[in-house]
């Protein structure tokens, strides 16, 4: 990797978080760095009385965990801070200790979060249920990790964490299923007519994008991703795109090939930083996402549902549809 890679995958968060240590034993003393954090109720009101710990690596899978299990869940996101990057992110003996007692975890899996499993492998726990979302999607290494951008995924992992929760706690299965229908229905309602807005409107509509974060979402809205796969692919992972791939996108903003432009507001390189001002010059509306949950604590919906907007308006704005 060139130094400028290297300096533009350091500069991927606005900081990187201070970090405790290395070494992740669930025995070390632990300062107060954590960036984790703690969603849902300590204590059940109804059932079994019996609360699952939960821990997430990133926050988008927390908060529908804790959504989905209320008050029989208590969930800690170990990747919370929206300055953190959970490509490099070092656990801490903080997120050692928090892993050693959960009984249920949930990692992306893919390769984005390879830190979560040396995380669990050094902190086993007899009885402990794993969800690895790439293993469900059937999505391997090498793949799109970006799968909580993906509609689809999102509903499998929907499935399956309401599913484990039954299993681990099966006195509460009643909850589990009222909540899992409250949250697909009625809390996910705004995410999900946007979704079915925008492909039954712009589906075939070509766009051009910063980074592969936006592969998966695209493809649920029926929008054709004009750039190239390389580029999104090496501003992802803070490696140098070719000039033929630049070329191409410049290409395409010249152009005016793509309607509108999306793009990480929490990786804007240089390359992407001159993109998105030539598609603002070239009047293409612009449109940002963020790679974890933006501001800090807000919900999954509560993102998603922002972030969608903007897409929309965009796209309204650039067809008069």
């Amino acid at each position: 990797m060139s130094a400028a890679a290297t300096s533009r995958r350091a500069a991927r968060r606005p900081t990187h978080l201070a970090l405790c240590g290395a070494v992740v034993v669930a025995a070390l003393t632990a300062t107060a760095c954590s960036t984790s954090s703690s969603t849902g109720s300590s204590t059940s009101s109804s059932g079994s009385g019996k609360t699952i710990q939960v821990v997430a690596a990133e926050n988008f899978w927390g908060s529908i965990a804790s959504q989905l299990g209320g008050s029989h869940v208590k969930v800690t996101s170990i990747i919370n801070n929206p300055d953190a990057d959970p490509h490099d992110y070092e656990p801490t003996a903080a997120d050692a200790r928090t892993v050693a007692g959960a009984q249920y975890t949930i990692v992306n899996g893919i390769g984005y979060d390879t830190w979560a499993d040396k995380l669990l492998a050094a902190n086993p726990a007899d009885g402990r249920t794993g969800l690895d979302v790439g293993d469900l999607v059937g999505i391997k290494p090498g793949g799109n990790p970006h799968q909580w951008y993906s509609p689809t995924s999102v509903h499998q992992v929907i499935e399956k964490i309401t599913a484990d929760y039954k299993k681990i706690d099966p006195a509460d299965a009643a909850d589990f299923d009222t909540l899992k229908n409250t949250f697909e229905t009625k809390t996910l309602a705004t995410y999900n007519q946007l979704i079915s807005g925008i492909k039954a409107t712009y589906a075939g509509t070509p766009i051009g994008a910063s980074e592969s974060i936006v592969t998966p979402l695209a493809d649920g809205l029926g929008l054709k991703m004009l750039t190239p796969s390389s580029f999104l692919g090496a501003i992802s992972e803070g490696t140098d795109p070719t000039a033929t791939d630049k070329a191409a996108i410049d290409q395409q903003i010249a152009d005016k090939k793509i309607k509108i432009y999306v793009y990480n507001s929490q990786n804007a390189t240089p390359d992407v930083q001159a993109q998105v001002k030539a598609a603002k010059a070239k009047g293409i509306p612009v449109a940002t996402v963020t790679e974890t949950l933006t501001p800090a604590g807000a919900s999954f919906q509560a993102w998603q549902v922002r972030q969608l907007q903007g897409i929309e308006q965009a796209l309204a704005k650039a067809t008069g549809k």
